[in-house]
């Protein structure tokens, strides 16, 4: 696997002028989040999940919620953040931005100029009997429209819309049908070579993973790039880890867009925008691989950075406010790798490099 611990030290090395508490798998700055965006390397990070001002809310007690006059001054701050994360996120890596439900449609439609939108979650928000909120102590003669009681999260990846075949080529497609004619080689030529044939025409699974209909395994890819490389016409191709986006659900876990993770009820020092653990464990989980760095650029109390911490996983947390920067160093600096969490790291294709290749093309 791509070396993480790397990527990190370079971010550090980057971020060196706003740190304000770090340790060997996590850092955490102070600042304006899109002034230190811009000094991130290229393709450094994973996984960006992160909860910037609702501004639709109004609410006083969230810095940056009553900052713009116009949503239209809204959604031009928040596309400068898309504009570098785009250009900070590795080719395999995902976005989620949470927002209110009266924004979602405008901020997808904006940040669908950067990425591919794939999702768009809703979470309910229930709360723990005996705790109703807000739903309980409102006066609902006086709603002109239903109570939002739910917000959405944005999923993003890399990619955009156009032509049928701009929509269906993923970027691994477009980087394997690169590869490919580098080495000279034809779709039917490297089918017969890694001998995964599909069922949809000549050119096997191959042309279905150029044309972004599905994906290799990991033990599919190394055939593929060991026969590439082997021409000596392309170069080390990139690990399988930044190339394939993870996406790991199954029937035992939440796999549908409507989630119902408990809000965080009220205690002392809560930020006012907190998210359960559950909910974000669920997100890194499901969307990153394990040692991968996650980026949240409005950090808060530094909920994102210790599930990130408690999954086997890097952070970069930034928040604005030096209140919640102190819970934020707190908080993850004492996070601890949770056991019960942990996922066998998947194979990539480097791990297969001893493979001889004339048994690999007989």
């Amino acid at each position: 696997m791509t070396n993480r611990a790397a990527d990190l030290a370079k971010i550090r090395q980057a971020l060196d002028f706003a740190i304000a508490d770090e340790n060997n798998n996590a850092i955490i700055t102070q600042g304006d989040s899109l002034d230190q965006l811009k000094f991130l390397p290229d393709s450094s990070v994973s996984l960006i999940l992160t909860d910037p001002p609702y501004h639709s809310t109004k609410k006083a007690n969230i810095r940056g919620d009553r900052s713009f006059e116009e949503d239209e001054n809204f959604l031009e701050w928040i596309e400068k953040f898309a504009s570098e994360w785009k250009r900070v996120l590795k080719m395999s890596g995902t976005v989620y931005v949470f927002c209110s439900s009266q924004m979602s449609a405008r901020l997808e439609v904006l940040l669908s100029k950067y990425f591919r939108p794939i999702a768009q979650i809703t979470w309910t928000k229930p709360n723990e009997p005996g705790y109703d909120g807000w739903k309980g102590k409102m006066k609902k003669e006086a709603l002109r429209t239903w109570y939002p009681h739910s917000e959405r999260i944005i999923m993003l990846e890399h990619g955009a819309y156009g032509s049928w075949e701009a929509y269906r080529r993923s970027p691994l497609g477009e980087y394997l049908l690169e590869c490919r004619k580098n080495a000279g080689m034809s779709m039917i030529h490297l089918t017969e070579l890694i001998g995964e044939y599909g069922r949809v025409n000549r050119g096997g699974a191959v042309a279905n993973w150029e044309a972004g209909r599905n994906i290799p395994s990991p033990e599919q890819y190394t055939k593929l790039a060991t026969a590439l490389e082997a021409t000596g016409k392309v170069g080390k191709m990139l690990d399988y880890e930044d190339l394939v986006r993870p996406m790991q659900v199954n029937k035992d876990v939440e796999f549908t867009d409507v989630w119902d993770f408990m809000s965080v009820r009220p205690f002392a020092g809560k930020h006012p925008a907190e998210k359960p653990q559950d909910m974000l464990m669920h997100m890194i989980r499901s969307s990153s691989y394990p040692g991968d760095i996650v980026l949240d650029c409005f950090a808060g109390s530094g909920s994102t950075g210790v599930a990130a911490v408690r999954l086997g996983r890097r952070s970069v947390c930034m928040e604005l406010d030096e209140d919640w920067v102190k819970r934020a160093a707190h908080e993850i600096t004492n996070a601890k790798i949770d056991d019960q969490y942990q996922e066998p790291r998947r194979i990539h294709h480097m791990s297969k490099r001893e493979l001889a290749l004339d048994s690999l093309f007989d």
